[in-house]
């Protein structure tokens, strides 16, 4: 019963979601002015792939760190503290003069941004646990709605004509606030006991050595994986700087692109439960793909503005459901102990985050950005093609997947 529930409880509920808005909302705030500060530094498309790597490979190589900083400081702590870091790391990037000064905030505000992410799911998993019920989806979705209003704060500081700094400086303040706000409401350490040695650890090994055939469906999941991680890529990476420079929209319409995915993908979450249910994580998860496939297919086919905002909410509203389905279903993997194959999925989902924006300037630069961009509708027909291995395969329920979805970006 709801009424049950101890105050400090539903304070903390509130107080983790702020976590979660807070997180989502930072790095969305800069990514519609990606195109300016790429002007600013003066780079070609080639290079600014590789700068925008910067900030998952941030995340993949210092992410490690999460483990022992919660052991010492708790999850509440890190989660909160991260996020000021994380605003001050985008501040310095907005102030950078050269691509070396972009990129080495970038690749600390990518490891900022996998601890932070490690300690607000820990936090949200122990007050799901003394709410008796599940929450972390709502939690995610959450950071949804925080990654919309930071793509609105840009696309509203842009058609105000603000300097990249002074926006930067004005959102990583209000959000700094906010977070150390959160903090306070936060359960105290000394509640806590989900601080599992496998978060944000090394993957764990497995019992017995696992069979070809458990490989290979471990490995197409992780597959599956990446090519829904790589629809957020697309829109934090690219979606801005294809609909100014290559369709040329204005930057306050150029911003609605990410917001759009952002925004469909939010839907896509609050629903995500309840069409898995009704017709299981293989139908919905090649619906999603086919979304992703003929959306952003259709938008690259016939290149106008309104339709490629309508193709990017396309694939994020088909993308919502994809990465939570295949950890489960990793999770759930036979042959394997308990959370190692979703520790595997886990870290090598981080390497699509890591390698598609340079593998798309790279390719981008020897073509143009239009043709490049057909990596995003071949990764929705990869998952439309891969989606049988999400079949459950153990009988026993795993909650864990919940508590780890989305670990690369929030």
């Amino acid at each position: 019963m709801p009424s049950a529930i101890p105050l400090e409880v539903r304070r903390a509920r509130i107080a983790v979601s702020a976590l979660f808005l807070t997180n989502g909302a930072l790095f969305a705030n800069i990514v519609p002015r990606l195109p300016e500060i790429k002007e600013t530094l003066g780079v070609d498309t080639a290079v600014y792939g590789l700068l925008l790597a910067a900030w998952p490979l941030g995340s993949f190589l210092l992410g490690l760190l999460a483990a022992p900083l919660m052991r010492r400081f708790g999850s509440a702590p890190v989660a909160a503290v991260g996020t000021v870091l994380i605003a001050i790391a985008l501040l310095c990037a907005g102030f950078a003069p050269t691509a070396i000064l972009f990129a080495v905030p970038m690749f600390l505000g990518g490891a900022l941004d996998a601890i932070v992410d490690v300690g607000q799911n820990t936090h949200g998993l122990e007050v799901q646990r003394r709410f008796g019920r599940s929450i972390i989806n709502s939690l995610h979705a959450i950071w949804s709605v925080g990654a919309v209003l930071g793509g609105a704060m840009a696309a509203g500081a842009i058609a105000l004509s603000v300097p990249v700094p002074v926006h930067l400086a004005i959102a990583g303040a209000v959000f700094s606030a906010s977070a150390l706000t959160a903090w306070r409401f936060c359960l105290p350490r000394t509640g806590e006991q989900s601080l599992d040695d496998t978060a944000g650890a090394a993957p764990v090994v497995p019992a017995v050595r696992p069979g070809i055939r458990t490989i290979a469906l471990l490995a197409a999941l992780v597959v599956i994986a990446i090519a829904g991680a790589m629809v957020e890529d697309l829109g934090s990476s690219w979606s801005t700087l294809y609909l100014s420079d290559s369709l040329g929209a204005i930057g306050a319409i150029a911003a609605t692109g990410y917001i759009a995915l952002i925004g469909a993908q939010f839907v896509g979450r609050m629903l995500g439960d309840r069409f898995t249910d009704r017709f299981g994580a293989v139908a919905v998860a090649r619906a999603g793909g086919i979304l992703i496939a003929l959306g952003l297919g259709l938008a690259l086919a016939f290149p106008t503005v309104p339709g490629t905002i309508i193709g990017l909410a396309a694939a994020g509203f088909g993308s919502a459901t994809i990465v939570p389905a295949a950890m489960h279903a990793a999770d759930e993997m036979p042959g394997l102990r308990a959370g190692s194959g979703l520790t595997f999925l886990a870290w090598l989902m981080r390497l699509g985050f890591l390698f598609a924006p340079p593998a798309v300037g790279l390719l981008a630069e020897q073509t143009d950005l239009r043709t490049a961009l057909i990596v995003y509708p071949i990764a929705g027909a990869i998952v439309v093609l891969l989606a049988f291995t999400l079949r459950p395969r153990r009988t026993a329920a795993s909650g864990t997947a919940h508590g780890d979805e989305e670990r690369s970006r929030g």
